[in-house]
């Protein structure tokens, strides 16, 4: 399981339900450079910021030709309420099956007071318009991300 998708990579293809009943192919993005950011769960104060985080800086990204896309195991019910709640512009996947995070090797063993479970590790990949992971950020800290996504895209 612990295959690790490492930079220079060709980003993972999928196809997955999206918020407002849609559905998301990755490579219908190439010629875009897209921010891939996992997230554990909606509505959790850590993932809201980080969320938030990105939908501030929306217009930002997309004017450098970026899409930005949230994938949480959530369902797309879920996905609808959050993205209502705090206004996110972008892209929320459902990967209800969780194969999207094994294929990009979030799904982790996590400890959380003293308990040890499966879990997505926050993690965002930096995927350039020609379908190659060019950045990866594992164990994300909320606090500084967005910007660390911005100027890595910046530089590409």
């Amino acid at each position: 399981m612990d295959k690790e998708l490492t930079e220079g990579a060709k980003a993972p293809d999928f196809e997955a339900a999206t918020d407002g009943n849609g559905s998301l192919k990755l490579s219908s993005l190439m010629g875009k450079n897209v921010v891939l950011y996992f997230y554990p769960k909606d509505d959790t104060p850590g993932c809201t910021k980080e969320s938030c985080g990105f939908a501030k800086m929306y217009n930002e990204f997309t004017g450098m030709g970026a899409e930005i896309v949230g994938v949480s195991r959530d369902s797309v019910a879920r996905h609808d309420k959050f993205k209502a709640k705090y206004d996110l512009p972008f892209t929320l996947v459902s990967d209800d099956d969780g194969a999207i995070c094994e294929a990009y090797g979030v799904w982790r063993e996590k400890k959380n007071y003293g308990r040890t479970y499966m879990g997505i590790e926050r993690s965002t990949f930096l995927i350039n318009k020609k379908g190659k992971v060019v950045r990866v950020w594992r164990k994300v800290k909320v606090s500084g991300h967005i910007e660390a996504v911005m100027d890595a895209l910046a530089a590409l």
